[in-house]
């Protein structure tokens, strides 16, 4: 796996900063995410993480300071980034079946309608629901409406995936599942991905960093890399002694920031 120093930069923020009227959410952010690179956003509550996705996703502009994807500042919605949010159940359109949540991607692309049965066929297969193509997601369990999102975004063939706590709301079991699920489907695409997430086990289990925000307003406390072997593994990868090691340091961090 390529270093995160010697990758290519995709993801820029340059001193950016935001507030909500008078009031400062993030200061002098100074972040590069490289291509193919999944760093993970901690920290506690108030300390910008969705704000920062939303930025980079162009549904929110700095107050000063530059977002940059691949060199270009973000001015709005792009094609190559595409953004997964937390609540599933409000993310998908209840009067449309799995495939057909899948197919709006592709129309808003304007993918012909020839062509999108074959491609809606082939993501759902790989997130495990070749079999649940018309159901309605009043008919799958949460794990399942995730994996139509995660299907959904890669329809977009996206440079950049921006998850925002996806799988919070999901039981261990169907979080680990697709937690392994999402690691798997990046490796391959090579997409890169900015995951905020409280969980952080889960950081660490998924990043090749995590950047560790201070609250308040939202700053840059540290970045911690993963030194953690591929392929990830939910026993083995927990009891190495890197992981081990993160996890009390994450620990130790959110405890002090939160005192």
């Amino acid at each position: 796996m390529t270093p995160p120093a010697t990758r290519k930069p995709l993801i820029e923020f340059r001193n950016v900063n935001h507030a909500f009227g008078t009031r400062p959410i993030v200061h002098n952010i100074d972040l590069t995410v490289g291509e193919s690179e999944f760093v993970c956003l901690i920290g506690p509550s108030g300390c910008g993480k969705t704000t920062l996705l939303r930025m980079v996703g162009g549904l929110l502009t700095p107050s000063s300071g530059q977002v940059l994807f691949n060199g270009r500042p973000v001015d709005g919605p792009e094609k190559e980034i595409s953004f997964m949010f937390q609540d599933y159940s409000k993310a998908l359109l209840p009067w449309r079946t799995a495939a057909g949540n899948v197919s709006l991607a592709l129309e808003a692309t304007n993918v012909p309608a020839a062509q999108r049965g074959p491609r809606i066929k082939e993501l759902l297969a790989k997130v495990g629901l070749a079999n649940h193509a018309d159901h309605y997601p009043a008919q799958l369990s949460g794990g399942m409406q995730q994996r139509v999102q995660i299907a959904r975004c890669l329809a977009q063939e996206p440079s950049v995936l921006l998850m925002d706590e996806p799988f919070g709301a999901l039981d261990a079991m169907t979080r680990q599942a697709l937690q392994d699920e999402i690691l798997r489907l990046i490796a391959v695409s090579k997409t890169t991905v900015l995951f905020v997430t409280h969980d952080l086990e889960e950081a660490i289990y998924l990043g090749d960093r995590v950047v560790a925000l201070y609250p308040n307003p939202g700053r840059v406390a540290q970045v911690f890399d993963v030194k953690l072997p591929f392929p990830r593994d939910q026993l083995s990868t927990r009891e190495h002694p890197e992981f081990l090691r993160l996890r009390r340091e994450l620990f130790d961090f959110i405890r002090e920031g939160e005192a």
